[in-house]
């Protein structure tokens, strides 16, 4: 049973961080799915990959899973490399790609 401690990453059709800053705890797959040969539908007997804990700080994450005596990994987050664009870059005479309406 190991566990999987991460930062989401925000979703592409939102803007803002609402929900990526929190920690999650996940519970990687201990059986693999299966495919139910009469319907086809995929299933899994492993109940704990529906669990998904939230946490505030990686701290906390990383003390619930040594206290329950989870085996877990840390998954640091990328940097987020911002690029600051004015808005009369998009009439430069050197734009690099062609202005169209």
């Amino acid at each position: 049973m190991t566990a999987r401690i991460y930062k989401p990453t925000r979703s592409a059709m939102q803007s803002g961080k609402g929900r990526a800053k929190l920690w999650l705890l996940e519970y990687e797959p201990e059986v693999p799915r299966s495919v139910e040969p009469l319907m086809g539908w995929t299933s899994s007997r492993d109940m704990k990959q529906q669990l998904r804990l939230r946490f505030e700080t990686k701290e906390e994450a990383v003390a619930y899973a040594e206290r329950n005596g989870i085996a877990y990994r840390v998954d640091e987050p990328k940097p987020v490399a911002h690029r600051t664009m004015a808005y009369s870059d998009n009439f430069k005479f050197n734009r690099v790609g062609q202005w169209t309406h």
